[in-house]
């Protein structure tokens, strides 16, 4: 590959289309380094993987198809209105609270739904953190604060760390693996951060290493998901 890491093709077909099931559209390589347990990390582009994966016009179709609609997801805030079913972009990532044009149009008034629930908007606008209809909660919000905690085999010092972080730059919902080190790089927004404490890479490495407990220690749950500032 172009990284430097061998891989026979039947394997770099099954490694990516395994990273397309976990909803990954950038295919990195897997491989350590040399004599280390720091994964290498490279991105492969598509051409390449296409190009030495050998891939057959099916296999093709499927990747192709694939990468597009998770790009798409990751890239654009677009959901389906719940009355019209017509895809609706939300500019203002901070706010809940999404109008439907097709639907305003059609009704000859203003038709707002929520963004989590799915149901016409209730109360007071905008929001971000829910609307006022019975049972309108944020799902990876649930899942952060009621987690299984774990540890991380191969780093020292840590032990009862939330199992499901989101990334501090855009809010991805991630899991480490339990291999390697304490570091993890986001899928949505390619950003490296130290799932222990939360910070940076390059900020947690100031004052510890990639397989040593964090000085600050292991950060609390999460009581809210970062916005993602894609400027």
């Amino acid at each position: 590959m172009s990284c430097g890491h061998a891989v026979t093709p039947e394997s770099l077909t099954g490694w990516c289309r395994s990273l397309l099931d976990q909803n990954q559209f950038k295919f990195l390589c897997p491989a350590h380094e040399d004599g280390t347990f720091v994964k290498c990390g490279a991105e492969w582009s598509y051409q390449e993987v296409r190009r030495l994966a050998v891939l057959t016009t099916e296999e093709m179709e499927h990747f192709e198809k694939t990468m597009a609609a998770l790009a798409a997801a990751t890239y654009c805030e677009y959901k389906s209105c719940p009355v019209c079913e017509t895809f609706v972009e939300r500019g203002d990532l901070t706010n809940l609270s999404v109008l439907c044009t097709v639907c305003t149009a059609d009704k000859g008034q203003r038709y707002e739904f929520c963004w989590q629930c799915l149901k016409q908007w209730k109360g007071p606008a905008p929001r971000s953190d829910r609307c006022d209809n019975d049972g309108c909660v944020n799902q990876d919000l649930e899942l952060l604060k009621n987690c299984e905690t774990t540890s991380l085999p191969q780093v020292a010092g840590v032990t009862n760390c939330p199992s499901i972080r989101a990334c501090p730059t855009c809010g991805q919902r991630v899991e480490h693996d339990k291999t390697g080190c304490k570091n993890i790089l986001c899928p949505r927004c390619n950003k490296e951060f130290c799932f222990v404490c939360l910070k940076l890479t390059e900020e947690c490495l100031q004052t510890s290493s990639y397989f040593t407990a964090c000085s600050a220690g292991v950060a609390p749950r999460q009581t809210s998901i970062p916005t993602w500032n894609r400027n």
